[in-house]
């Protein structure tokens, strides 16, 4: 194991501490203000527009020269159309009800004790990025509006594009007279602040979500000290039920799939009923075929098809994030249902289907985070689901599960009012 450079590691911890500093005063801020560092951070956006551009064009010329891939080159890429989309972001995290101090239940006991569950920031979180400079504004808007500090470790291969937004977000927080340091970028791109990051910055570290591929998410999990928001794929399918409405059948794979190859939600397998493949497969493949999809099936599939690859055990498990796509013929929703848990990573999966019961059972026996009928399943992020963005999408069971918005990035605390009880 290779040792922490001492001066990073002092760097490391001092990013922490002021975090820490900086978390004291967010738990406390006014709504109207967090609200104006977003919306100045957004103008900002929007103004500096070109030399963010600038930034990235020096990214992904970087990146293409040292070879990389499709997908890797799609999240990295920010357009004028995304970036207007960015700022959209931090307009709507604006108008987002506060969730600092929302009372979550209340109740009062027999002996006249009035309990209370009332919303906390969380304190300090940290997100480990790769190759994904939107994070910078995604993880900054929320856990500002959240009222927790937040320090971000992108990936050296958005290094340029990151600072750019950054700036934009301090623009934010120096308008609205909050502390410079709720939203701090890791300054080296060095890998041992990742490791400083992952044993938890002398204490000051409250949660870590990484967002990157499995390789990173892998390491995170297996390594951090402090609690982690994560998935580590998003192996994500879609049924094609025996009752699917062909247009529809069409429409939401090719979405679902070719939208964007790269992001976790993008559908890794199709499952498609037996009873339908005579009129649904073809239709379904000749679609995506055209828009440059590589098949890889199942026996039915192949002979059915012409130019599929046939399926390896290993396809069924693969996250592509490329224009691939794994199909299988499966006998009813029981046999798509028992594929999707034997193969799945618990993140998104969408029923297309016109009948309520096998809605009802996909819903019911599948332990996703998120499931879909009759919706593309790049649908799973957390702008579309009214978050206003997303840090993350989380595939645990404790504490936040789905995209982690504003309320998933709360604690809590128990309010007890009282007039003298006394236990007996």
């Amino acid at each position: 194991m290779n040792a922490i450079d001492p001066d990073l590691r002092a760097i490391m911890s001092t990013i922490g501490q002021r975090a820490r500093k900086a978390a004291g005063v967010l738990a406390f801020a006014s709504t109207e203000a967090k609200n104006l560092a977003l919306r100045v951070a957004a103008d900002a956006i929007v103004a500096e527009s070109p030399a963010i551009l600038e930034a990235n064009a020096e990214d992904v010329a970087a990146a293409k020269e040292r070879g990389i891939s499709t997908a890797f080159l799609d999240r990295l890429t920010v357009t004028e159309q995304r970036l207007a989309g960015v700022a959209q972001g931090l307009r709507e995290i604006a108008t987002l009800p506060d969730p600092v101090g929302t009372v979550m239940a209340q109740w009062q006991r027999p002996n006249g004790l009035d309990i209370s569950r009332v919303r906390t920031p969380l304190g300090v979180i940290g997100v480990i990025f790769e190759s994904r400079p939107n994070v910078t504004a995604d993880a900054g808007a929320l856990t500002l509006k959240s009222g927790n500090a937040v320090i971000l470790r992108g990936g050296s291969e958005a290094v340029r594009t990151s600072r750019a937004i950054h700036a934009c977000l301090l623009q934010g927080l120096e308008a609205a007279g909050l502390p410079l340091d709720a939203i701090q970028l890791v300054p080296t791109t060095d890998r041992g602040a990742v490791g400083e990051m992952l044993a938890g910055l002398d204490g000051n570290l409250d949660v870590i979500v990484p967002r990157g591929g499995k390789t990173l998410v892998a390491r995170v999990e297996a390594e951090a000290r402090v609690p982690v928001f994560a998935h580590l794929e998003g192996l994500c399918h879609t049924y094609i039920d025996k009752t699917a409405a062909l247009v529809m059948a069409v429409n939401v794979t090719v979405n679902a799939k070719m939208r964007r190859t790269g992001i976790c939600g993008a559908t890794e397998t199709l499952l498609i009923h037996k009873d339908v493949v005579g009129t649904h497969l073809k239709p379904i493949i000749d679609a995506l075929v055209a828009r440059g999809c590589e098949i890889r099936g199942d026996a039915t599939v192949v002979t059915l098809i012409p130019g599929a690859k046939p399926a390896t055990e290993e396809d069924w498990h693969t996250e592509y994030e490329d224009a691939i796509l794994s199909v299988k013929v499966v006998d009813d929703i029981g046999a798509a249902i028992e594929h999707i848990t034997r193969y799945g990573s618990h993140h998104t999966e969408a029923i297309i289907s016109e009948d309520a019961a096998s809605v009802d059972r996909f819903f019911t026996e599948i332990d996703s985070a998120i499931l879909l009928h009759n919706v593309s399943t790049q649908f799973a992020d957390g702008g579309e689901f009214g978050f206003g963005g997303e840090i993350g999408i989380a595939t645990g069971k404790f504490h936040a599960r789905g995209p982690v918005g504003l309320e998933q990035l709360c604690s809590f605390k128990y309010l007890v009012r009282g007039n003298g009880q006394l236990r007996p």
